[in-house]
């Protein structure tokens, strides 16, 4: 599902680059539900006794969550009109071109004009987010936050703080926790997540970068794949059965980035959030009530106790399926199901309504602060790919076709997301 998350959409590429944690820490971390990215409400068609989540945006309830994104891009190469223009609508700024005139512009090569480019931006390197104030001062009021690795552009310089615009805040961000300038360009090529978004009914993902090679696994429409690598025409991605190629004729690529958030988008995206996981623990305990086990598995209601979690009970209700086979666009717990199947059909028999889709996915419920702060029954979201956190460090998944529903470490792979619904 596409997401309206700020995208740049670029023509470029070599190498892939993994993210890595950076050093300096604005606020100590506490709360647990932390913030990834913007995301657009996109609403689900609900059955009986069940409770539509909206694909919310991040959850921080304090001044103390961490960015939790993490995955692969690759750089950018070559800057186009259509780059900068894309790149201005993700900012919500006018980046102005250095050259003095178009003599000038014209003997610049495309690096030096993509160098030129990222010194106008302005990227948060903090552990969580650093505030935007009206004023250059700490006793400026605070109008939003720019949370780390997210992006804006620069617009002057102020006793040490930088004036920045990124989406719809506007103002001032201590530079001590900012890169702007020649910092900023090396790490500009790295804040992204490079995505390829399918847009054929059922995408054949190859082993090699051509159509005599073989397929090696299968990707529905509208679901969403981290670019590791770009070929001419050909695209290397991550899925479940392992690195493979896809036609650039059936993906549109573009790179997400994380903008910064108004106080009054914050607080609306709370009480959004809020909201959402109250109807959804209404709903788990109204439909579990009334669930009655079957011939071939326990009902969720024999998981739910007192004392325990909602989540856990979802945790606990899923291992039960361990074994049976995964089967590609499949919703039946005993008969197979594919990966968001298996997700969509175990939150299911708790009231709970999520998308048929990987990707969509990432965007339900609230985002939680990385593996190391999930929680059972959390969504765990991969390239291509998503799970159900048991706990222990382990998830429960519809793997592949070849190893049906089973249990892995949730670390087997790289963690794009994790999400809380109750």
């Amino acid at each position: 599902m596409r997401k309206a998350t700020m995208q740049l959409m670029a023509y470029t590429v070599t190498a892939a680059i993994t993210f890595s944690s950076l050093s300096i820490n604005a606020f100590a971390a506490t709360n647990k539900i932390s913030s990834v990215m913007p995301q657009a409400g996109i609403s689900y068609a609900l059955g009986d006794n069940q409770v539509s989540l909206s694909s919310l945006q991040q959850s921080t309830d304090s001044n103390d969550s961490k960015n939790t994104v993490t995955g692969v891009t690759p750089g950018a190469s070559v800057i186009t009109d259509n780059i900068l223009a894309d790149i201005q609508s993700a900012t919500g700024a006018v980046i102005k071109k250095s050259a003095s005139n178009a003599a000038e512009a014209a003997s610049k090569t495309p690096e030096e004009d993509e160098e030129e480019l990222f010194k106008s931006l302005v990227i948060a390197q903090v552990t969580n987010y650093v505030n935007v104030r009206d004023l250059p001062s700490e006793d400026g009021e605070i109008v939003g936050k720019l949370y780390d690795k997210s992006v804006g552009t620069y617009i002057e310089e102020q006793d040490g703080w930088y004036k920045i615009k990124s989406g719809s805040v506007e103002g001032y961000v201590k530079g001590e926790f900012c890169v702007t300038g020649d910092d900023a360009v090396e790490l500009a090529k790295k804040v992204g997540t490079r995505i390829a978004t399918v847009t054929t009914t059922t995408l054949k993902v190859r082993n090699g970068a051509g159509l005599d090679a073989e397929v090696i696994g299968l990707v529905p429409i509208e679901d969403e794949l981290v670019v590791e690598e770009e070929l001419d025409g050909w695209v290397k991605v991550s899925i479940e059965e392992g690195d493979g190629y896809v036609s650039t004729d059936y993906v549109t690529l573009s790179t997400e980035f994380v903008k910064a958030e108004s106080k009054a988008e914050e607080e609306a995206r709370l009480a959004k959030e809020r909201a959402a996981r109250e109807a959804a623990n209404k709903a788990a305990k109204s439909s579990t009530s009334k669930s009655s086990s079957s011939s071939s598995y326990n009902a969720a209601s024999s998981y739910t106790t007192a004392t325990s979690s909602i989540g856990s009970a979802v945790a606990q209700f899923a291992l039960q399926f361990v074994g049976n086979p995964y089967v590609y666009g499949g919703t039946s717990l005993t008969n197979g199901a594919d990966c968001s199947g298996f997700v969509m059909s175990v939150y299911n028999n708790f009231g709970v309504s999520l998308p048929h889709s990987s990707g969509a996915d990432r965007s339900v419920g609230a985002a939680v602060d990385g593996l190391a702060n999930a929680q059972p029954g959390d969504i765990v979201c991969y390239s291509g790919h998503v799970a159900i956190y048991i706990g222990g460090g382990q998830i429960v998944h519809a793997s592949t076709a070849k190893t049906g529903i089973k249990v892995s470490n949730a670390d087997y792979r790289t963690v794009l997301a994790v999400r809380r619904i109750f």
